[in-house]
């Protein structure tokens, strides 16, 4: 059993938790997200805030490790042939001059397969530790993200990656819905303008955790740590 991880409140709310039953969410960290030949910083998007929390969570991916943490990745990407691309958000993005689907330095952007959907090589995946293409910002739709969480008697999930205002807050607050117990590590998650991720921190703190709890990465390592140590 691991000790409650000391946040907004402790988490989980219904007190100590085993690793069996939780798992990591590790959502979009992906090449076209973080790399400077990627779709975001073609786009105009600063990569940097997004870039300075990868060590943090490697950190916590490590840790998580450790103990046999369940751990799912998350990147963005269409089909091929964009046939789960909705025609606004094609449009969208063609209104950033980077339309979805076009070659870009690392393949087509936010595309399946391509370079731009891998991991940062960083925080690559191991054999066993799942990759959900999703077509949106939740990693619950479209996709069986749900289904593997239930099917491993999952009840408790930890959020760490990007952006913390678009699919980090969007996979969370779905998971919450779905009776899901929610932390997310404040350090180990960012929006590329670090005004938004604080404006989101704050709203999922509001009325003492609105979908789950908050927690610094080094707060969750030490439970952890001493799991695995034990």
């Amino acid at each position: 059993m691991l000790a409650q991880v000391d946040g907004i409140y402790p988490w989980p709310y219904d007190g100590p938790w085993t690793a069996a039953a939780s798992a990591l969410i590790v959502v979009d960290m992906q090449r076209d997200f973080l790399e400077p030949d990627g779709w975001l910083a073609l786009t105009g998007g600063d990569i940097a805030p997004l870039q300075a929390v990868v060590p943090v969570a490697q950190r916590v991916l490590h840790a998580a490790r450790q103990v046999q943490l369940f751990t799912v990745f998350t990147v963005e990407a269409h089909r091929g042939d964009l046939s789960d691309l909705p025609a606004n958000k094609h449009w969208r993005s063609r209104r950033l001059g980077r339309a979805i689907g076009e070659q870009g330095p690392l393949g087509r952007h936010l595309v399946r397969g391509e370079g731009g959907a891998e991991i940062a090589p960083a925080l690559a995946p191991r054999a066993g530790e799942p990759v959900i293409a999703k077509p949106g910002k939740s990693g619950f739709i479209g996709t069986d993200l749900d289904q593997l969480l239930r099917r491993r008697g999952v009840r408790n999930v930890v959020f760490a990656g990007i952006t913390t205002d678009g699919a980090v807050q969007c996979t969370l607050r779905d998971a919450n819905d779905r009776g899901y117990e929610c932390l997310i590590l404040v350090d180990a998650t960012a929006s590329d303008v670090p005004a938004h991720h604080a404006d989101q921190i704050h709203t999922l703190s509001l009325a003492g955790g609105h979908y789950g709890s908050l927690a610094t990465a080094d707060q969750l390592v030490s439970a952890l740590t001493a799991e695995a140590l034990a």
